[in-house]
Formats: structure tokens, C-alpha cells, sequence
């Protein structure tokens, strides 16, 4: 989608991305087929998330993988990985973002440093109360525990619900789609903001979410942010905030949309906040994202 071109929104299946729902899942078991085929219950293609992980850089993460699996540490994967699966909007991803509980955090690091990875604040200094940056070869892989502002914490529950996907020669847990929300809501600085990453995610996937359990893992005193975020939405999606249940506008203190809302209004409404191509299916990493990650 360009600025000021009112085109018709591709969908998921048009873009080789799938919509996972968010069902429960034991990390390990890999629901979808190889990268490509077709997806029997919604007739979708699985996506391709190993194009996301160049080659030489999965071989320096997939030591630590392999072995967090075989020592039984549960991870799932975050960062543009899951962005990408939950966005249907490809990605590229400049490190690697495992997710895990505070108590297994030593061991995580133990096999860091077996594996020759370093710490990167020695190269980077970076706040150590809520990750831990590993660095190797040019790689850098973090453990995240909780989130910066302490207000969100990494719980067995995100491990329980995450989906497991086909990467490379391996299938690897990743978060879902209410952890990928939990994890960003809260990112928005003057010099960063995770929010359009969340009206994507929206946008994909609000119809399927579990709301409950994305609202009972949040504190009471912050719904009106997530309040805030969805009335966003509303306005950039109506046809798709219109799908999400009910009671869940009501729980977070705003209206409801109007039933009915037109879909056409996302061409309109999308460049007015930024006239590049930021919202809505994409199944390919645009060569910019890959030159900017690489820059980074």
C-alpha cells in the first residue's frame, strides 16, 4: 500500500501467511507442514519464517537452541519472529529473543558461555534487570525475563500457549499472539514505539485472540492503555475491531465500534500516520528492513 493510493487490503492467504489461533500447544509438536504448504483446516499456507534467520546467523543460534531443549529449559521465541507469524507481516529480525522464567535464567546463561557467546555489555552497556544480551560472531541473543518496566513478567503460561512452527530443520515455540501484546503495549518512548507492530498484530489476529487471558495477565489500573490502543485500531480498522467479542470493548472502558465497519478505511486512514507501507499483510522481508537490520 502507497500513501494516498486507496488499494484493496491483501489478506493473509493472498500474502502466504497463516492466522494461527491461538490454542493451546505443547512446544515440540509442530502443527504446521513444511514452509509453503497448504494448511488443511483453514486452506492457508504455513509461513516461512526461515527466511527470516539467514543461514550463517542460525548456525550460531542453533547451538543454544538444541541444547536449552535437551537440558528441558522452556523458551518461546519473541522479537520479529513472532511479529511476523501473528502480524501476517514478514519481518527481518537483526538478533534472536528467547523468552524464559527469571529462575532459569542462570542456565540459560551457562549455556551462552559454553557456547562462546560473551556478554554484550562489554561492548554495549545495557539495563540488566530484566535481559540478558549474549553476543557472538556478530550475533546478539537475549534472554528476557520480564519486561523493562517490571511490570510485565514472563509466565509458564506463555510457554503453555505458545505455537510451534517449522524453522530451518527445527520446530521452535514462539509466543502468542496475547504474549506478543503484553510484551509491546507497554513500548511507547519518545524514540520508540511497538504499537503499529500491535495494530498488525491486530489486524491479523483480534477475531482469534483468548481476550481473557490477555486481560486477566494484565494489572486492573492499566486497561485504559490497552483501552487506548484499541480505540486506535477501531479507527484504523473498524471492519476488523467489529469481529473482536463484545464485553471486551466494555472491560476496557471505551464504546464499541459501530457494527458493520467498512474495510476500505484502512487504505485511507493508514498513511495518514506514515505514508511508507507499514500496515497490513506482507509475506516477503522488504529489502529495506533487511539493509536496516544489517546497518544495525
Amino acid at each position: 500500500m502507497t500513501a494516498l493510493a486507496a488499494t484493496t487490503k491483501p489478506t493473509a492467504e493472498a500474502t502466504g501467511l497463516v492466522m494461527v489461533a491461538s490454542t493451546v500447544r505443547q512446544p515440540g509438536h509442530c502443527p504446521l507442514p513444511a514452509a509453503g504448504a497448504r494448511v488443511a483446516a483453514g486452506g492457508q499456507k504455513a509461513p516461512n519464517l526461515s527466511s527470516i534467520i539467514p543461514p550463517d546467523e542460525w548456525e550460531t543460534q542453533r547451538p543454544i537452541i538444541e541444547t536449552a531443549t535437551e537440558e528441558g529449559v522452556p523458551f518461546a521465541l519473541g522479537g520479529g519472529l513472532a511479529f511476523s507469524l501473528h502480524a501476517c507481516r514478514a519481518r527481518n529480525t537483526k538478533d534472536m529473543d528467547l523468552f524464559v522464567l527469571e529462575k532459569d535464567v542462570p542456565h540459560l546463561k551457562r549455556i551462552l558461555t559454553r557456547n562462546g557467546f560473551v556478554d554484550y555489555f562489554d561492548t554495549k552497556e545495557y539495563e540488566r534487570h530484566w535481559i540478558y544480551r549474549g553476543y557472538k560472531d556478530g550475533v546478539i541473543l537475549d534472554i528476557i525475563w520480564q519486561m523493562p518496566n517490571r511490570r510485565t513478567i514472563i509466565t509458564p503460561e506463555w510457554h503453555r500457549r505458545s505455537v510451534s512452527v517449522p524453522i530451518h530443520d527445527r520446530c521452535l515455540p514462539l509466543l502468542p499472539a496475547e504474549a506478543v501484546i503484553l510484551s509491546k503495549l507497554y513500548v511507547l518512548q519518545k524514540d520508540r514505539c511497538d504499537w503499529p507492530d500491535l495494530l498488525n498484530v491486530l489486524s491479523c489476529r483480534a477475531a482469534d485472540l483468548d481476550w481473557g487471558f490477555l486481560i486477566e495477565d494484565m494489572h486492573r489500573d492499566d486497561l485504559r492503555l490497552l483501552g487506548g490502543l484499541l480505540n486506535v485500531f477501531a479507527w484504523m480498522d473498524p471492519a476488523a475491531a467489529g469481529r473482536m467479542p463484545g464485553w471486551v470493548w466494555d472491560r476496557v472502558g471505551i464504546s464499541a465500534p459501530e457494527p458493520g465497519g467498512r474495510a476500505s478505511v484502512v487504505d485511507v486512514h493508514a498513511p495518514l500516520l506514515d505514508s511508507r507501507d507499514w500496515f497490513g499483510p506482507v509475506a516477503a522481508v522488504p529489502a529495506e528492513d533487511v539493509k536496516g537490520a544489517q546497518e544495525d
